[in-house]
């Protein structure tokens, strides 16, 4: 095959000059958007217009009461409704689903190079899925590679959701893994830290490397086909959480189990991950100290059926049915419910699989949901410039067919993605 060079060189930079524009293009001065419903947060509101100006939301009301700037550009949405950027409350970018690669694998075997690629390719598919921020909870063995990849969306260099990082996470000596044979010491997937010594200075390293929250293990399983069990003592627990505090950074815990539930929320952690053994007892102790569930349900939906769990078929998995109960006690606790479904254990881009799942099969209803997904998660990872539509706040808005409020399935029909007033996804 004969290659013109002067003609291919010319594409390909042509290309990656159309690409970069995509991700940098600068917001137009004006931008009015005309849906059928304007969902802010909080409430659905009928015949609303939103103004953005910039990268900020300047007007949002009645159709009637809004002026249109001259030279604005206006969008028409019919059918449609105008939510605020939807907020993922717990995603791993850098690993992809185990059904296509088992996390060992991934952990040991794949190069950091490629799973940064990986990881910019899952970042575009999270924001056109409607996420305009994400927390990342541990790059899973890939170091500090989710500063970087945070750096170049916030840059302008790819597109992606607005990241709050959490870099290596933090585990007890032991705890984690890989584990291979007791003679080899293999990459974790995790920082191993522990003692007053080991804990403050793991905490610093990871805050001074770029992290936003700080992410503990507070059980895991010791051994292969063991049980969680609680890993970190109640003093390094609470040693972890003042350190990383007196930094300005919140910690998240890992925690199936209810002892390890209860020393992290003593500790003074501001959400459980997964709790799936949380008992009504630990969950009461939750809503008195303020911290959050994010049961992560569609995590352990994928993994099920990854073992052979055919969905609605024969009875379902314990770990499935133990879920459930959690999900069901914290309900009655009171607890406040942060949306995040694990992603990266599952696809990139089918972030709605765990708000489907909790109004399908968890007894939420679909305003619950989206309520949680928006204003919900900003308040309680403390994003007080979105989550809402209200003059001031970031311009970070999707809008889907139909009405989510009603039908959760219509979080998949985008049609419309804004962050910072730059249109996405149109």
């Amino acid at each position: 095959m004969r290659i013109v060079w002067p003609l291919a060189v010319a594409f390909f930079f042509s290309f990656t000059r159309t690409l970069a524009q995509q991700a940098t293009t600068a917001p137009p001065s004006s931008l009015l958007l005309r849906p059928a419903a304007v969902f802010d947060g909080e409430t659905m509101h009928a015949g609303w217009v939103v103004l953005v100006e910039g990268s900020t939301i300047k007007a949002a009301g009645p159709a009637d009461q809004i002026s249109t700037p001259a030279g604005a550009r206006t969008v028409e949405l019919p059918g449609q409704t105008l939510l605020p950027g939807l907020i993922e409350g717990h995603s791993h970018l850098l690993l992809h689903p185990y059904n296509e690669t088992t996390w060992n694998d991934q952990v040991l075997l794949e190069s950091q190079a490629l799973r940064v690629a990986r990881a910019t390719a899952h970042a575009r598919a999270t924001l056109l899925a409607g996420y305009t921020t994400a927390r990342d909870l541990g790059t899973e063995g890939a170091d500090y590679a989710d500063v970087g990849l945070k750096q170049a969306i916030d840059q302008g260099l790819i597109p992606g959701p607005r990241l709050l990082v959490a870099t290596r996470a933090l585990v007890a000596t032991g705890s984690y893994g890989p584990k291979l044979s007791v003679d080899v010491d293999v990459p974790q997937g995790a920082q191993e830290a522990d003692g007053v010594d080991g804990i403050v200075r793991a905490v610093r390293e990871q805050i001074g490397r770029g992290a936003d929250v700080i992410k503990v293990y507070a059980d895991y399983r010791w051994g292969k086909g063991e049980p969680s069990r609680p890993t970190f003592s109640q003093d390094e627990l609470t040693l972890i959480v003042q350190t990383a505090k007196g930094a300005g950074r919140p910690v998240v815990a890992h925690a199936s189990t209810p002892e390890g539930m209860r020393r992290a929320t003593l500790a003074g952690v501001e959400t459980i991950e997964h709790g799936d053994g949380g008992t009504l007892e630990v969950f009461r102790l939750m809503k008195q100290r303020g911290v959050a569930l994010c049961p992560t349900v569609a995590a352990g939906d994928a993994i099920s059926q990854y073992q052979g769990w055919k969905k609605g078929q024969g009875p379902e998995p314990e770990r499935m049915q133990q879920k459930r109960l959690s999900v069901q006690a914290a309900r009655k606790a009171g607890v406040a419910l942060a949306v995040g479904g694990d992603v990266g254990v599952f696809r990139h881009g089918d972030n709605s699989r765990e708000a489907e799942l909790l109004v399908q099969e968890y007894g939420f209803s679909p305003l619950e949901v989206v309520q949680a997904q928006t204003s919900g998660n900003a308040r309680i990872f403390h994003l007080l410039d979105r989550g809402r539509i209200q003059p001031g706040l970031l311009a970070d808005l999707v809008a889907v067919e139909g009405d989510p409020t009603q039908q959760i399935t219509a979080l998949r029909q985008v049609k419309l993605v804004v962050k910072g007033g730059v249109v996405y996804r149109e």
